[in-house]
């Protein structure tokens, strides 16, 4: 396997504490760090918190980037989509406070953007950092953190399902391909159409024991994504996987946002993914740690 390039920020607030949401990223994921052993290109104050700590001391492959103000998310944007192998990066970690104004800046709206349009994972939350080490490391060979286990308990946990118009036929032949895996979980919820179409999916897989497969709630432009937010807010949807189009205007960008500020508010439970090929390969991987085949 060739050695994954990982972008790495975090908001503030998310590097100071001894239990920030940095620190205990890279202390807790530590095992799954080692097992991949990838190159880190670290924006220059998130590389400060980390010698602070002390953390990742000792490990062999990290590249400083400047500062935020000097730059540093800019250049990551760059690697994001850089023709050069050797400097290209294969996922974005930048844990985002969601009352920090530094999250809107447009290197940081538009970091997300390349990583949706190049189908690089990009995780904004402790929650989904965390699930995608272990992961890639447990795809790697390495033996599951039992630590996380009642994470995988899927019959006890919520999945949001939701896709832009252009990319609903890529979610249902998403949830057609990952079935099995996806009825394991013990609440499946989408907003408006995306919900129905779900629904007769079910209903064509399970007969009439698909009917409520997907519990639906209103279209996101009349207040959906605001209901899955609540739920993730309350703890009862961990995943959100919401294949956006990001080459269509977005007039409803504020309830995106709202669904993603959600995930991040509670960033040591949720996770929000947006990139086909990322969906995708989290399916596939979350099969294989579940031990259930797709």
């Amino acid at each position: 396997m060739s050695r994954l390039r990982i972008g790495l920020a975090a908001n503030r607030a998310h590097q100071d504490r001894p239990d920030s949401a940095l620190v205990r990223l890279l202390r807790e994921g530590r095992s799954a760090i080692d097992t991949l052993q990838s190159h880190f290109t670290v924006v220059g104050r998130t590389l400060d918190a980390i010698h602070s700590h002390g953390l990742l001391a000792d490990y062999p492959s990290i590249e400083r980037f400047p500062y935020g103000r000097e730059g540093g998310l800019m250049k990551l944007v760059s690697r994001v989509v850089d023709p050069d192998p050797e400097r290209l990066l294969d996922a974005v970690i930048y844990l985002i406070d969601p009352v920090d104004p530094s999250s809107n800046f447009p290197e940081a709206l538009a970091l997300k953007r390349q990583c949706v349009i190049h189908g690089k994972p990009f995780l904004s939350t402790l929650a989904g950092a965390r699930e995608w080490f272990e992961l890639e490391a447990v795809a790697a060979g390495a033996a599951p953190d039992p630590s996380l286990d009642a994470c995988f308990d899927l019959p006890r946990e919520g999945i949001a399902l939701i896709a832009h118009d252009a990319m609903k036929s890529k979610m249902l032949e998403l949830a057609e391909r990952h079935f099995a895996l996806l009825d394991q979980f013990g609440m499946r919820c989408a907003t408006g159409t995306t919900g129905g179409l779900l629904n007769e999916l079910a209903m064509r897989i399970k007969g009439e024991a698909g009917r409520n497969w997907v519990r639906p709630f209103r279209s996101g432009p009349l207040g959906g994504d605001a209901q899955i937010a609540e739920l993730i807010l309350e703890r009862q949807c961990r995943r959100v996987l919401f294949l956006e189009d990001p080459h269509v205007a977005r007039q409803h960008e504020a309830d995106i946002q709202l669904l993603e500020r959600a995930a991040r508010t509670v960033t040591d439970y949720a996770s929000c993914s947006s990139d086909e090929g990322g969906v995708e390969r989290w399916l596939s991987l979350m099969a294989r740690r579940s031990g259930l085949r797709s």
